[in-house]
């Protein structure tokens, strides 16, 4: 039976995150601790107390999922047979599969929830859920609605079967809302983001990653990876790389990840971290598969 593991993004966080864990487990303690001296400010304080909106901040918010997942990880004393995480989340997996340091992406993901909360400031957009509509038909509509704005909106997280986020300037993710409902979606909705992940508007954040990432050291994992950006396996050091990187600006393609995961012989679904995001998505696309979590 193989078992892949899962690790949320962005959107999972919750004030009190990790708290039970640090009281009890003196190994997920050490991390946090760890982690708190590496980053010279106190991230366990954040996620412990909060307030909500400093935890919500991007730049906070990477780190702490980052770190909740990984330390609640470790605890488990596991090999995975494959590993797979959504956007924030396939950095933790790099972890949990030994090709990148625990230290090494805990900066890394910082820098990059920095990066994409500037990204967000200087080019504003958002992003919207859409429900009850296939792919094609929300590609279709994204093209139209950038063509009649003309401005950028595409889709963003190919998440489940029938639900997916779009992402683009404010003024073209409203076209395509009005352009959805029109053609009988059963849900289109904005989201409290700060800005339009996972779309040409992060070319800042692209950028800026470039360097951090061409300097990361990744080694040969354990298991494959399973991207984000092609939602297939790699074991290589140069392709994880690559996709690392080109996440940032294209869609993270979640439903063909699970479906990959199954085609390469997944029985069992077991997410790591906070929330219960991904066990729920599984369920959806999967439905005849085991699903359970860690968190």
């Amino acid at each position: 039976m193989s078992t892949a593991y899962l690790f949320p993004g962005q959107g999972s966080q919750f004030v009190g995150m990790g708290k039970n864990h640090y009281g009890s487990s003196p190994a997920f303690r050490a991390r946090v601790d760890q982690a708190n001296e590496w980053l010279g400010y106190d991230l366990a304080s954040v996620m412990f107390d909060g307030p909500e909106e400093t935890l919500r901040q991007t730049e906070n918010t990477q780190p702490a999922i980052f770190l909740h997942a990984i330390a609640l990880f470790e605890t488990l004393d596991v090999t995975p047979d494959m590993v797979g995480g959504h956007s924030l989340g396939e950095f933790t997996a790099l972890v949990a599969c030994g090709a990148v340091k625990f230290e090494d992406a805990l900066r890394l993901v910082r820098l990059r929830g920095r990066l994409m909360q500037d990204a967000g400031a200087a080019n504003p957009g958002t992003m919207a859920a859409v429900i009850g509509m296939a792919d094609e038909q929300v590609e279709d509509i994204c093209q139209r609605a950038s063509k009649r704005v003309g401005r950028v909106v595409v889709p963003a997280n190919y998440n489940a079967t029938g639900q997916l986020v779009i992402s683009g300037y404010v003024e073209a993710v409203d076209a395509a809302i009005e352009m959805l409902k029109e053609a009988g979606c059963r849900l289109a909705k904005k989201l409290p983001v700060s800005g339009a992940f996972h779309s040409p508007l992060m070319q800042p954040a692209f950028d800026g990653l470039m360097d951090g990432l061409e300097a990361l050291d990744i080694s040969e994992p354990v298991c494959p990876i399973y991207s984000n950006f092609t939602g297939s396996a790699t074991t290589d050091p140069d392709t994880i790389r690559f996709n690392l990187l080109q996440q940032l600006m294209n869609p993270v393609r979640w439903t063909q990840t699970m479906q990959a995961m199954l085609a390469g012989g997944a029985t069992r679904f077991v997410e790591v971290g906070p929330g219960s995001v991904l066990q729920g998505l599984v369920k959806r696309t999967l439905p005849e598969t085991e699903v359970s979590g860690h968190s």
